[in-house]
Formats: C-alpha cells, sequence, structure tokens
C-alpha cells in the first residue's frame, strides 16, 4: 500500500503529540549492546531507593529532577530547537512523566556568547510549547579561559534563563586538540579546575547546576578521566557525563562500560554513561552493568527520534504501576516506512517553522538516508529526498513509498552516523603531554575556533 499525501498529512497532525506506533507480533527481540544484560533481574546496584512506579531512582542534578534519565547529546548540525522538539514529543509518547529527558542544545562556545555573536544567539532558541512550559532550557558550553567561561555562563543564565549549564571537554577534532582544547584539555589539571570552578560559580547566583561532558582521556596511555572526575567533583560540579571513549577513539571501536563503572565508584556526584546505546535495552544494559545514573544519547537517535520514546517506556515512570523494574519491551516498537515517513514529514514542519519552508526542508535532507536507512527505497526516490526543496515535492515523494514496508530488523542495534577508524596519534600543542599543568597566562583561545561536540 502506497502513502497518499493527504494520508501523510493526516499521520502527523498531532499538535503536542508524537506519533506512537504499535507493537508487532512476530519481530526478533531487541538485542543490546551487550547480549548477556538482555533481560534486568534484581536493582540496579548503587542507584539508591526508587519509589512505586519508577524503574530507576529520580535522576537529581543540582535543583533539576528527571524522572526520566535520559540525556539526548548535543550534537552541531542537528540537535536545533526542531529535533529538540520531536526528540521530546516522542519521549513525551512514553510516559507521563514529566520533564521526559533533557534535550540539550548544539554546543556553543564561551567566547561566541561573551562577544554576542549573532550565530550563537540564533543557536540559542528554546520550545515554550507543551506541557511545563516547555523544553528545559539546557546548553552545552565549551571554552578553555575560566574568565570568559564564567562571563559566559552568567549571560546564559541572568539573560537567557538557562536551567543547565554542560560544560564539554570531550571534543575529538584535530583543529581543536591541537591547540589544547576539547579532548585534550583534561591533561591540565589546573585549567580544568579553574574553568569548572569559574562556571559553577557564576552559575550559583541563579541555582542553576553545572555538568561536565568529557572522554576516558587522550589515548589508552595517558587517560584522564578519573583525575576530572574528581577535579569536577571538588568544583562543584552536580554530575560527570563521561563518553566511554578516548579522544585518539574518536567514534570508532566499542565504547568502554568497565571505565565508566570505575568513574561511578571513584566520585559520589551522579555519573551519566554515554557510548553504544542503539536501544532502550542499551540504556537498561548500561545502567545495569555500570552503575551509572542515567544515560547520554547521540547517534543513536539519528533518523530515530521515537527511540526518546522506547527509553521513556523503559526507565520512565508509569503511572498507577508498582513496578519497580526497569522493563525494556520483549518485542520492539517498530514502526513501519509509512509511520516513519509521517515521523520524518514533522521533522520538516518542526524545521519550516523554525527557519521557513525553503531553508528547513534544506535542513530536512541529510537526514534522509538516516530515516530511511534499511528500507526499500529505491535509488532515484532517496536522490530526490536528498534534494527536497518544498512541502509538494516532499509530499509527493512520501507518496510513493510503502506504506506497509516493515521496519528493517537487521538495523536494530547497529551503530550510526559517523564511526571511522582510530587517529594514528592525536594531535596536540608541543610539549603539551610533558607536564599535567599549564601556566596561567597561556593563550588558549584559538582553540574555541570551529569546534563541535565530543
Amino acid at each position: 500500500m502506497a502513502i497518499s499525501a493527504g494520508a501523510c498529512l493526516v499521520l502527523v497532525d498531532m499538535g503536542d503529540t508524537a506519533l506512537s506506533p504499535v507493537q508487532r507480533p512476530g519481530w526478533p527481540s531487541l538485542t543490546p549492546r551487550r547480549p548477556e544484560q538482555k533481560g534486568f533481574v534484581g536493582s540496579i546496584p548503587g542507584l539508591g531507593p526508587r519509589r512505586a512506579g519508577y524503574p530507576v531512582p529520580m535522576l537529581r542534578i543540582g535543583p533539576l529532577e528527571l524522572p526520566v534519565p535520559v540525556v539526548l547529546a548535543p550534537m552541531a548540525g542537528v540537535t536545533n530547537p526542531a529535533y529538540r522538539r520531536l526528540c521530546r514529543e516522542q519521549a513525551e509518547a512514553g510516559t507521563t512523566a514529566r520533564p521526559a529527558g533533557l534535550f540539550v542544545c548544539e554546543m556553543i562556545t564561551s567566547r561566541g556568547v561573551v562577544e554576542r555573536n549573532p550565530k550563537t544567539f540564533e543557536m540559542l532558541r528554546f520550545d515554550a510549547s507543551g506541557a511545563g512550559g516547555g523544553e528545559v532550557r539546557s546548553v552545552q558550553l565549551y571554552g578553555v579561559d575560566p574568565h570568559v567561561v564564567a562571563a559566559a555562563t552568567t549571560i546564559l543564565c541572568g539573560e537567557l534563563g538557562v536551567a543547565h549549564v554542560d560544560l564539554n571537554f570531550g571534543c575529538p577534532v584535530p583543529k581543536v586538540t591541537r591547540r589544547g582544547g576539547g579532548g585534550a584539555l583534561p591533561w591540565k589539571r589546573d585549567r580544568l579546575a579553574a574553568i569548572l570552578t569559574a562556571a559553577v560559580t557564576a552559575a550559583e547566583p541563579f541555582g542553576v547546576p553545572v555538568t561536565m561532558k568529557t572522554r576516558l582521556g587522550i589515548d589508552d596511555d595517558h587517560i584522564t578521566y578519573l583525575d576530572a572526575g574528581r577535579i569536577a567533583e571538588d568544583s562543584g560540579v552536580a554530575a560527570v557525563l563521561i563518553h566511554g571513549r578516548t579522544v585518539q577513539q574518536s567514534y570508532a571501536g566499542n565504547a568502554d562500560w568497565d571505565a565508566i563503572a570505575r568513574l561511578v565508584r571513584h566520585v559520589s556526584v551522579p555519573v551519566l554513561g554515554n557510548g553504544d546505546i542503539w536501544e532502550a535495552a542499551d540504556a537498561v544494559a548500561m545502567m545495569t552493568e555500570t552503575g551509572c545514573a542515567g544515560v547520554v544519547v547521540g547517534r543513536g537517535c539519528l533518523g530515530r527520534p521515537w527511540l526518546f520514546r522506547d527509553l521513556a517506556e523503559a526507565l520512565g515512570p508509569r503511572a498507577g504501576s508498582e513496578v519497580t523494574e526497569p522493563s525494556p519491551s520483549a518485542l520492539p516498537t517498530l514502526p513501519t516506512l509509512g509511520e516513519v515517513a509521517a515521523t520524518l514529514r514533522r521533522h520538516g514542519e518542526l524545521l519550516s517553522d523554525l527557519y521557513g519552508e525553503r531553508a528547513g526542508l534544506t535542513d530536512l535532507r541529510k537526514h534522509m538516508a538516516w530515516y530511511l536507512k534499511g528500507f526499500p527505497v529505491g535509488g532515484d526516490t532517496r536522490r530526490s529526498l536528498a534534494m527536497v526543496g518544498s512541502f509538494a515535492d516532499l509530499d509527493r515523494l512520501l507518496a510513493t513509498l510503502e506504506a506497509d514496508a516493515p521496519f528493517p530488523a537487521q538495523e536494530l542495534g547497529t551503530p550510526r552516523g559517523r564511526q571511522g577508524t582510530p587517529k594514528a596519534k592525536v594531535t596536540l600543542p608541543y610539549g603539551w603531554l610533558d607536564s599535567r599543568t599549564l601556566d596561567e597566562s597561556a593563550d588558549l583561545s584559538d582553540a574555541e575556533s570551529d569546534v563541535s561536540g565530543g
């Protein structure tokens, strides 16, 4: 059965609700990254008491209470207000809890904020729709100078009403690490402590929690995450978000969940794990295996915003329920191609509301391959969708898809987005590894140009 343009329009007329595909018997069980952790038995160690109906403890990041312990990781060019709303709609369809997660905007630089760069402030747009006044205003900030980071934090909290600031120390991009920024900076303990302390001090008058995102280290011979976690805790940081890969790995190979577990044991603040969360069962497996207080999801949701509904169903509270264990579905909730097309069009509508029809649909183009991955869609149709510029063209092309085509089960549990291969060597400033401290007068400002998340 093909999709008619009219049917597609009806499917996406959702207001503030999200598409909720039905379960389909006969699909294979969802395979998490750790097959031996496929079922959840007993309690998650180290996470404290739970309430009836809450499968995991409430995640508390300072004054923020998150009944669904899931964070959408900032991704450059992806987590704009439209995509954050789409993911939030899906999460809210999976639980009665609000907020149904934390949806972080694209990473911005501290200098961009302080210098009031128009492009930076364009990225600092938030969605006020939905229950509870819309999304929690969460921003990931990148900076290398404590004074500039403090000034940026004051602007974010005092002028823009930001309720959560996450500091990024995980960027693996060579043009950043060669200047001492990103994932290279935690090697310098004193500069890391100075930046974290400056941000926490600036945010404190506003009651805004500060968190830190980092990686395991520069490479296997220069591991920093345990030191960084302790420095963060001593600086007053409310939680640590850890990507279980080194800078050298970038996005290649497997994330080291054992290292996440070691950090959980090493610090007393909440630790959120990041890396290889492709399905809801992976999130349950990570929390089971590591004892982390929540999960951070990045590439796993590319072309699959309904992953947040699955995560909310697995980890979020259920009204009137006495269930006290995480419960990832034995049968995954898998959308048909028609339902994916409806979600894709909803994404286009939100982007159009944000940027206008032409620019919004141009932005949608990069998502097409992610949405359609594994589905039986011909090359000509894929190419045309990747060049779409109007809703008339989009509806015409979506109408040619086979609405009943089942979700490609072979895509479950597989990596999405960039992967690549590990770097032969991480590019660093000359003599960077000779000392774990940095002269206070050292100027790293060049490291703030053209950065991306980690």
